[in-house]
């Protein structure tokens, strides 16, 4: 259904607005949403009666993890339990469904877990369309259910169904499914879903881009991309998205109306997600520090922000690479009490993070943009915008983690062949490819922001990172960086404290 079909369906809608009390609950804990399995297309059976208002959820909103304290704050003064975003929809899912505040506004298996259990996988989250590892796994029966949806609990992957891109440079040559399913009209791809926060630092929405908006007439273009890359504002990009989300995800066959858009996406738009105290070094706006939430909803962004390629578009600076300058007051930090210790190593693990330098070669999306088969850079190569740690720019590029030699036997693998030369590569994930149809862009993915990682585990895209050690492990061994174990301690402290 193309966008301007689903619109106008939509407007026809009588849409009821649900706010009963289990959605504060729901915004407490699981946000698993509410209502019971309906048919593809139908509202009317997952959408609940009106009943009374829900109270606002005061802003911040803290939620204990691993390392300590994560918290969301909104640009609105609090967080409402009764938004759209938390509405159950067609298969009885809403935003809140896949985007969880008890998660950084995403994820966890712990997470889903709790909600299987507490369903018996009925939970919303648990919907064969892509919460199982093929649509067509049985799930009449618990322990049914419990293997259809096994990636999304270990992992907490949505399976995202793409086809091969017509007129595309390669072919599919080969899949091994271990699901029996995925094919070249509709490929099964693992992913994580993105945070639900923190959008006013995003440049590329999803893994792929596939929402991001491109506009020829746009005054936001990349420097020196030929053909010149320009592209709308990210409101246009999370509205289309609202949207798909619906029509995909939650199986509505009418959509959002604009104003239903207008309305998840300010919700979302709002949204700040950092951590915001450390179990051992307590408050990480203490002493100095700009740790949390609410210094990030005042931290600067415009598109090409100290960019590496182009450095700094509004100011014409060139890239600077200590762009993460959140923990630079504990860096003198002399005391040998444990929270002082703590800090201490944070600071460090900050420094090391923008100035630790090692080679980066065979990165499609920079090494090939720079002509540079090796290039001496740092963590902030990538992650450049200043204390968020995404890109300033649409920016995709394949570290690695899609290759073969990564492929676990739960992941499906694919066999792409170039069209014009016969060459052949193995990967998981396709990633940008599939939207462009380009070999150059077999597995590139966006850069995603930073803020917020200690609360949403587990990492990369396709989950294979159960913690940030195990990030720091693959960036260690792919780039040869050389951190000893107190660097690597250092350098995990400092990316859980963000």
């Amino acid at each position: 259904m193309s966008q301007t079909t689903a619109t106008a369906g939509a407007a026809r809608r009588s849409f009821t607005r649900a706010a009963p009390a289990l959605l504060a609950a729901a915004l407490v804990g699981a946000c698993g949403g509410g209502g019971s399995a309906a048919p593809a297309g139908s509202t009317a059976a997952a959408v609940p009666s009106q009943a009374a208002a829900a109270p606002a959820i005061t802003s911040p909103h803290v939620v204990d993890d691993a390392t300590g304290t994560d918290a969301t704050v909104s640009a609105t003064g609090s967080i409402d339990a009764t938004s759209l975003f938390f509405t159950p929809l067609g298969n009885g899912r809403s935003c809140s469904s896949c985007h969880d505040a008890g998660a950084g506004w995403t994820l966890s298996p712990s997470v889903l877990a709790a909600r299987f259990a507490a369903s018996a996988g009925t939970d919303p989250v648990f919907r064969p369309v892509d919460g199982a590892n093929s649509p067509l796994a049985p799930v009449a029966t618990e322990a049914q259910r419990r293997s259809a949806y096994r990636m999304l609990l270990d992992r907490g992957v949505i399976r995202i169904g793409l086809p091969m891109p017509a007129s595309a440079e390669f072919t599919l040559a080969a899949v091994d499914d271990p699901y029996g399913y995925a094919s070249a009209a509709q490929l099964s791809l693992f992913r994580r879903p993105l945070p639900a926060a923190n959008l006013k630092f995003v440049t590329a929405i999803m893994w792929d881009g596939r929402e991001t908006v491109r506009v020829a007439s746009s005054p936001d273009c990349i420097k020196g991309s030929e053909p010149l890359r320009c592209f709308g504002t990210t409101t246009a990009g999370l509205l289309q998205q609202a949207d798909s989300a619906v029509l995909t995800h939650a199986q509505d066959a009418l959509g959002l109306t604009a104003a239903q858009q207008e309305q998840v996406v300010g919700f979302e738009a709002a949204l700040f997600n950092a951590q915001q105290g450390d179990t051992a070094a307590g408050s990480l706006a203490a002493a100095g520090a700009s740790g949390g939430p609410a210094a990030l909803e005042q931290t600067p962004f415009h598109f090409g922000i100290n960019d590496v390629f182009g450095g700094d578009y509004a100011t014409g600076a060139p890239f600077n690479p200590n762009s993460m300058q959140l923990f630079r007051a504990w860096i003198s930090i002399a005391a040998t009490d444990p929270p002082s210790l703590a800090r201490a190593s944070i600071a460090r693990g900050e420094q090391l993070f923008n100035g630790r330098r090692f080679a980066i070669t065979d990165v499609p999306g920079f090494n090939d943009v720079l002509g540079q088969p090796s290039v001496t850079g740092t963590c902030t190569s990538c992650h450049s915008t200043p204390n968020v740690g995404n890109s300033g720019v649409p920016r995709f590029m394949n570290t690695g983690v899609a290759a073969a030699v990564r492929r676990t036997p739960d992941l499906p693998l694919y066999t792409l062949r170039n069209a014009a030369t016969g060459a052949t590569v193995q990967t998981s994930d396709p990633g940008l490819a599939l939207q462009t149809g380009a070999w150059a862009d077999v597995g590139k993915m966006k850069v995603p922001g930073l803020r917020g990682l200690a609360s949403r585990p587990p990492y990369f895209h396709d989950g294979s990172a159960p913690d940030v050690k195990a990030v720091i492990g693959f960036y260690q061994r792919r780039f040869n960086i050389g951190l000893s174990p107190q660097e690597a301690t250092d350098l995990a402290a400092f990316l859980n404290a963000l």
